[in-house]
């Protein structure tokens, strides 16, 4: 390999790298525009990802199983888990950005995407609610312009996003729990359309 081929070679290495670098630096001056400290954008993105592995039980209901038997019982219990890096830390950033959004507007955002969510939500047994990735963050994204005509739609989209996502999806299919056995609020199949929620309502910014 003579000095070209390991040059190109190094560029291939390299550009994943700079393509993540530069994705991480326009992320970060979106939601700064949003209100947040630079230096914690990059904390919640990963607070986030590795919150997505945490689900905190709020309620279950396990049968008492058999005092006697002959073959050891299959015993199916019931979950409702809430997901640190899809349902609380988003939760809170919303929050964190309301202040910034225009209340009319975003309740009606939020209503339509708890609607949209629950719409295409699906129950699947052990593994919860599950839904296509990229319809609720491209829908609040697209409700938000609408309704604020271009104008300050960040804000709107992302807490449109989250709440509207989590009620939607989750708690209105809090019904389902007997099909799905474990419901992650904020978790499961949900989680990946709530963190792109973040990503593009901050490129709106």
């Amino acid at each position: 390999m003579g000095l070209f081929g390991l040059l190109f070679l190094l560029f291939l290495l390299f550009l994943p790298l700079l393509a993540i670098f530069l994705f991480l630096r326009l992320v970060t001056i979106s939601f700064v525009k949003l209100g947040v400290p630079p230096w914690a954008v990059l904390l919640i993105f990963s607070l986030c990802l590795l919150g997505s592995l945490i689900n905190i039980p709020v309620w279950y209901d396990f049968p008492t199983p058999p005092a006697f038997y002959f073959q050891p019982p299959l015993i199916y219990g019931r979950v409702i888990a809430v997901n640190l890096g899809g349902c609380v830390i988003p939760s809170l950033l919303a929050l964190y950005v309301l202040r910034r959004a225009r209340l009319p507007q975003t309740l009606v955002a939020v209503g339509l995407i708890t609607l949209i969510s629950y719409l295409v939500a699906t129950p699947t047994p052990g593994v919860g609610i599950t839904m296509p990735f990229f319809i609720t963050p491209l829908a609040s994204a697209g409700i938000a312009l609408i309704l604020t005509q271009g104008r300050n739609a960040a804000p709107v989209a992302y807490v449109s996003g989250v709440f509207g996502t989590l009620i939607g999806a989750d708690l209105l299919h809090l019904s389902d729990l007997p099909t799905v056995g474990v419901l992650s609020i904020g978790g499961a199949g949900v989680f990946d359309g709530i963190f792109l929620t973040g990503i593009i309502a901050a490129f709106l910014s």
